[in-house]
């Protein structure tokens, strides 16, 4: 636990006075016995019979069943607290580039299979309970899988990249934001596009419904689904990377960006064109320190299995607000059946 214990009924707590007269009644009930033991025999004799172990003993299940008394009246105060919960991230958005310049041989036997055989690799590692949805970008960007939880369908998706000409990460953060928050009210369209394409009309002419109002979060706030970019980093078309990554910061999405290729680059052709494609490391790193996330660099095949297993053991723990009252119920149970079962043990009686 991480921060100080919330109530949701703090009202409920008033009950915990009932514990120093539960210890008040008890000691009573002590001195009343042993006024009588002493009707019937001498003190001398009853100190033999009660020896130092035997008198703490006596005091041990009623001490267990003042405790769980106290965690049940805990637990009906609803209590909560900020604890570190396995499989933190519900949907994880893979964003991955599949523009030429994957296609480049600087990591073996190129950079886009290198990355597919990574991402299979990271999903493998992933709770079943994570849902993942794949984007694949180039000129533009799609959901080629929304989000899901088999594994079986999101590595077909992988296994059908096909490559295309121009890279469009703004495109790819924008349609996987869509994809995360679908209900978020972000207009994909006028971000992706700019202008309706069959009329030439702006589209901020076009009539809209009106907008929800939308107020941001802090950065890095979002606990329920992250973004994973990898790519090369080298934009040459679509909406600008880092007005889309404030767009996801704003609603407290955090952008991992994965770096895939050197920062020499190599020349590649393709259909009768060449170009030298060079890792944009500046931008990737900008992206993730906008949203409050963390860039990797992954020059080898080797070192991008080693980030995604990074970013697995990252995506799989959050601190999270719950609630805990179920834990204090379970233990005020276990205290109560170990307070009966050591008095039926040593006074064959229940308290």
């Amino acid at each position: 636990m991480n921060s100080p214990v919330t109530f949701l009924w703090p009202q409920f707590l008033w009950l915990m006075l009932a514990l120093p007269l539960l210890v008040a009644v008890y000691i009573w009930l002590l001195r009343r016995k042993k006024k009588m033991a002493l009707r019937y025999a001498s003190l001398s004799i009853v100190r033999e019979a009660m020896g130092a172990g035997q008198s703490f003993r006596r005091h041990i299940p009623p001490l267990l069943f003042l405790l769980a008394m106290a965690a049940m009246l805990l637990a009906a105060s609803r209590p909560f607290a900020v604890i570190t919960l396995p499989s933190q991230q519900e949907t994880i958005i893979l964003a991955m580039d599949v523009s030429g310049s994957m296609r480049a041989t600087d990591v073996q036997p190129n950079r886009l299979v290198a990355s597919q055989n990574a991402a299979k690799a990271f999903l493998a590692e992933l709770p079943r309970s994570v849902r993942v949805g794949i984007v694949a970008f180039a000129g533009t960007a799609s959901v080629v899988q929304p989000a899901t939880l088999s594994r079986e369908d999101l590595v077909t998706a992988i296994d059908k990249f096909q490559m295309q000409r121009a890279t469009a990460i703004g495109n790819a953060i924008v349609v996987s934001l869509g994809e995360l928050l679908p209900d978020a009210g972000i207009d994909l369209a006028s971000l992706t596009y700019g202008r309706n394409r069959s009329s030439g009309v702006a589209i901020d002419q076009v009539p809209k419904e009106p907008k929800k109002s939308f107020t941001p979060v802090a950065p890095g706030s979002y606990g329920s689904g992250a973004i994973i970019l990898l790519t090369d980093g080298q934009r040459t078309t679509g909406v600008d990377p880092l007005e889309a990554a404030k767009i996801a910061a704003d609603h407290g999405v955090r952008i991992y960006t994965v770096g895939i290729g050197t920062v020499d680059g190599e020349t590649i052709g393709f259909e009768g064109w060449s170009m030298r494609v060079k890792l944009d490391e500046e931008t990737l790193k900008a992206i993730a320190n906008k949203t409050q996330a963390d860039y990797f660099y992954a020059g080898t095949a080797a070192d991008l299995k080693k980030v995604y297993e990074t970013l697995s053991s990252r995506l799989t723990v959050e601190k999270k607000e719950t609630e805990i009252s179920g834990l204090l119920a379970l233990a005020a149970a276990a205290l109560a059946l170990v307070s009966a079962s050591l008095s039926l043990l040593w006074f064959n009686r229940v308290l």
